[in-house]
């Protein structure tokens, strides 16, 4: 039986969209990173640090892989709290990286593209209940250490996955990271912690293929050819909702499939649960 959670990620400089991320309600041990990165996510998504890592610094690192420990006294109060209800607030020492950051696309560098104010970068989120620490780069790379973390999704995934490589690049220096490329993914390295920060673009999660005539087919009931790029990946992170709402000349599909029922015209809510269904599905099969 699978526990849907579908969190709020605020928007803040093309970073934070709303996301689904869902999990076992009894997990297996190998989803323990799931839990530990949904918890990091909240709590460090907004400190930047400036300096470049030092090994020395970190030499803690190699006797911490096993025992990551997420319960913190200073993090006590984040465990209840509700990061839905609050409001935003004005903080004069953001933004947590600017337009400078290599990784950002032209499509969302406001100033890149002409915007001349920037207020708009120095307003954070504060929950009513708690408060949220500053982001750590290199709590998070440490916390995250040898392992794979993956958002995969459309746009809305891109832009976070650009915000979060932004967060902790600057901490690494130039000549220890690097990006590699393997089919719909594409992967961010750090690699003095061996920590892989991937998107994967799989904007409808199901399979969309080229069928008669070059008509575009999206099979319901199918997920394989997107799911092959999420196995062996420790962290996943999902998104999936406005490619279905797309109609007429804007539809991604000429022809809907589940088993061997084709659909030419399906409620777009209702072939959207279908999609979610085969999606959770395989979510639960296999993590």
């Amino acid at each position: 039986n699978l526990k849907v959670l579908l969190t709020q990620q605020r928007v803040f400089h093309s970073q934070l969209a709303s996301s689904f991320l869902y999990q076992m309600a009894k997990p297996k041990p190998n989803s323990f990173w799931f839990f530990l990165f949904l918890f990091i996510i909240f709590l460090s998504f907004f400190h930047g640090e400036s300096s470049e890592f030092d090994l020395d610094e970190l030499s803690w690192l190699d006797e911490k892989d096993d025992e990551v420990n997420v319960v913190q006294s200073r993090h006590e109060s984040l465990r209840s709290c509700d990061f839905s209800s609050g409001k935003w607030v004005y903080d004069q020492s953001y933004p947590l990286y600017d337009s400078s950051c290599p990784y950002l696309t032209t499509a969302v560098t406001c100033q890149k593209n002409g915007r001349p104010d920037s207020d708009y970068e120095k307003w954070k989120w504060k929950p009513n209940g708690c408060s949220i620490p500053r982001f750590d780069s290199l709590e998070f790379l440490g916390r995250m250490r040898r392992k794979r973390i993956m958002l995969v999704g459309d746009s809305i995934m891109k832009n976070q996955w650009e915000s979060l490589v932004c967060l902790v690049q600057s901490v690494i220096s130039t000549g220890r990271k690097t990006v590699t490329y393997d089919g719909p993914s594409t992967a961010f390295h750090a690699l003095d912690f061996e920590t892989s920060i991937e998107f994967c673009w799989a904007p409808l999660l199901v399979e969309l293929k080229k069928g008669a005539g070059n008509k575009r087919i999206l099979h319901l009931d199918l997920i394989e050819e997107n799911a092959k790029y999420w196995r062996g990946v420790d962290v996943l992170v999902f998104d999936s909702a406005h490619w279905w709402t797309h109609s007429d000349q804007w539809s991604s599909w000429d022809f809907l499939m589940e088993g061997n029922n084709v659909f030419r015209k399906l409620n777009p809510m209702v072939a959207y649960e279908k999609g979610l269904i085969t999606w959770a599905k395989w979510v639960d099969l296999n993590l």
